[in-house]
């Protein structure tokens, strides 16, 4: 199943979603009363200084985390009303998720890294290695399928971290400070591929970042400070 949707159509939104993280020294507004929409085809870019609220947001978006309040929507399902296992099914078909880490298994190829989502749908063999060569193609590392992440540098590392979340053709994009642990030059790579992948794949991306060259791609930006949008 491809969580593909078309153009302008809207696949995700948010509506006055807040997170309170409950501590012993009080309350933690790590996000408040956020709303958005986003449709396929655009690329949404979300700025704002370290502990803002960026991947708290990301992570309600994406179903990693669930609001205190307010309501998240993907496909035009709230989210609070799905099953567990259908929320799974959800992550693993309409969302892709990108990390500043990379997130990649140091004893498997770039091929195989990319390869992971498709087993856990367990796909056809032929019908992996045909899209896995493809998404490499597309991230411009098809030379690289058989080398080991030691063996790649940090801007490749990410590309085929972006080719991982891609393989399973999902509708959504979500990137947390994609470009935090690469040089200007790798960062610049990597922005401009996430551009085109929105562009010429009709996805839709939301990215957090801290660089502001990423808010000039943007079709949409949403500035946090201290949880709000400002």
């Amino acid at each position: 199943m491809s969580g593909r949707h078309a153009a302008g159509e809207i696949v995700l939104g948010a509506e006055a979603v807040s997170r309170v993280y409950r501590t012993a020294a009080g309350d933690v507004n790590a996000c408040v009363d956020v709303s958005l929409d986003l449709s396929a085809g655009q690329l949404l870019v979300v700025t704002g200084p370290s502990g803002a609220g960026k991947s708290t947001l990301l992570g309600l978006l994406g179903t990693l985390d669930t609001p205190t309040s307010g309501s998240v929507t993907i496909g035009g399902a709230d989210v609070a009303k799905l099953s567990e296992s259908a929320i799974v099914d959800l992550r693993r078909d309409r969302l892709g998720f990108v990390f500043q880490s990379f997130g990649l298994i140091p004893i498997l190829t770039a091929a195989e890294n990319v390869e992971v989502p498709l087993r856990l749908k367990n796909e056809d063999p032929t019908v992996r290695a045909e899209r896995v060569a493809e998404v490499l193609e597309l991230v411009g590392l098809a030379d690289h399928a058989n080398q080991r992440p030691d063996e790649l540098s940090g801007g490749q590392q990410q590309r085929v971290g972006i080719a991982r979340a891609l393989v399973a053709r999902p509708g959504i994009l979500i990137a947390d400070e994609p470009t935090g642990q690469l040089d200007s030059g790798n960062a610049q790579l990597v922005m401009a591929l996430i551009h085109e992948l929105v562009r010429s794949q009709g996805i839709a991306a939301i990215v957090a970042t801290h660089d502001p060259a990423f808010a000039e791609l943007a079709d949409q930006t949403l500035h946090l400070r201290n949880g709000h949008v400002t």
